[in-house]
């Protein structure tokens, strides 16, 4: 059978580009992969390692541009940071309320996760001074979700258009405890306040109007936090001041990054693949969910426990997908997983729709806006939403040029799209996968037959 050719380009310009051309006698997909270690777990080992009393040890950590993004800031404030690898990641903190004000402006990259969750220990650091910015991404990302509770709590918070854009300038202040009623279920803006609830004498409490994932609540406990969660109303709190011990840490395979390949495994006819070692933590699970509606074949097996994560192997075969409904309650579950799953409907029969994924419009792009732009590019019958998109499946896609926009899922879902595309697809600025998947293009070279 012919191999297809998958290879990255360097251009002279140094744009990076993937080429993805589909062979003449058809492509399947098979083999066991291990998917990078999960990005959300990966940036709180390293956050609250660093605010911990002693050393936490960090094994599977993610080698993203984020995760390296919350090092380098806390590096910054000084706390010690090993080099960092996939095999163990030594982090010696300094103890929580210990930051150091840095000599520079601290840079979060393109990470929405370090930024936010950052600004609620900055903010309850008294008599230190913070300024932190981003990539121009990140500079167009709202960051007033976080700012308005944190200055319901006291904090002093300066920065663009009414301090809802960075550059942020911080002046850190004793904080008092809140109930944070938020008007999204966001765990961005959860793990802000309880952070910044750590240090503060009292009860600090968030209510969401429905589940987010809860990792740092899981990694807070396991680094002594009192915390104590309410599922009926969707509410946590933390009570302060907070003493919090080096841990160590096993970050499961990110289900995000696992994602990808469900839906190629789904799509590309003939296939089986098994991803091992993925984390399937209840609040994450909403695209496993969503594939099941469709009629996706995937097990969940060799299913464990490992540092307090629920973990499995998940196999997937390729099936005939059909339409769904995406939309309430499972979305915050699954918002991050929205662009691979217009892939799957695209090839699915009947209409899907998403709703309620407004969010989709503020993240590293406007998602809704370029996967409907860059799949009716290829072909595909997708229209826009306000909250989401509407896709009509079963029109087969044709290879083109399209666009990540810098975006890491953007091009990554493209790429598993162009695998049921006749022709070539060359996809322009691929490299933006490296922010939570740099070995993305090696992988998927190894899985086609």
């Amino acid at each position: 059978m012919s191999t297809s050719v998958i290879t990255v380009q360097i251009k002279e310009n140094s744009s990076h580009n993937l080429i993805i051309q589909q062979p003449i006698s058809g492509l399947s997909l098979r083999g066991s992969i291990r998917v990078p270690g999960d990005k959300s777990i990966s940036h709180r080992a390293l956050m609250l390692g660093a605010i911990a009393q002693g050393e936490t040890q960090i094994q599977g950590l993610l080698l993203g541009e984020d995760p390296r993004s919350t090092a380098q800031c806390f590096q910054a404030m000084g706390a010690e940071i090993s080099e960092l690898n996939t095999e163990l990641v030594h982090v010696k903190g300094i103890g929580l309320g210990n930051l150091q004000e840095p000599s520079n402006v601290l840079d979060a990259g393109n990470s929405g996760t370090t930024l936010r969750l950052m600004l609620g220990l900055l903010a309850s650091h008294s008599e230190r001074f913070f300024c932190v910015t981003g990539d121009n991404s990140l500079r167009s990302r709202p960051m007033s979700r976080v700012v308005n509770p944190l200055q319901q709590m006291g904090a002093q918070i300066w920065g663009r258009k009414g301090s809802s854009l960075a550059p942020l300038a911080v002046q850190g202040q004793s904080l008092k405890p809140i109930h944070y009623h938020s008007p999204i279920a966001s765990a961005q803006v959860k793990s802000c306040i309880l952070l910044a609830g750590l240090t503060v004498e009292g009860k600090t409490t968030v209510t969401e109007p429905a589940l987010s994932r809860d990792h740092s609540e899981r990694m807070l406990r396991a680094f002594g936090a009192n915390l104590v969660s309410d599922p009926e109303t969707n509410s946590v709190t933390v009570t302060g001041p907070a003493y919090l011990v080096g841990q160590k840490v096993i970050v499961p395979g990110d289900i995000s990054s696992a994602a990808f390949w469900l839906v190629a495994g789904s799509i590309v006819p003939d296939s089986e693949l098994v991803i091992e070692n993925v984390g399937i933590n209840p609040t994450r699970t909403g695209v496993l969910e969503a594939l099941t509606m469709m009629g996706a074949d995937i097990q969940q097996e060799n299913q464990r426990e490992v540092a307090g994560e629920p973990v499995a192997d998940l196999r997937v075969r390729s099936s005939r997908l059909h339409s769904c409904t995406i939309a309430g309650a499972i979305i915050p579950r699954l918002i991050d997983e929205i662009p691979i799953l217009a892939v799957a409907a695209v090839f699915a029969q009947g209409t899907t729709i998403i709703r309620d994924a407004e969010e989709l419009r503020v993240k590293e792009s406007d998602r809704i806006a370029v996967m409907a732009q860059q799949l009716n590019q290829m072909g595909a019958q997708v229209r826009e939403l306000p909250d989401g998109m509407e896709i009509i499946g079963g029109t087969p896609l044709t290879g083109t040029d399209v666009d990540s926009h810098t975006d890491h899922r953007i091009a990554m879902s493209l790429a598993i799209a162009a695998l049921n595309a006749s022709g070539t697809t060359t996809i322009h600025r691929a490299e933006a996968a490296s922010v939570s998947y740099p070995e993305f293009n090696t992988t998927l070279q190894h899985i086609c037959k």
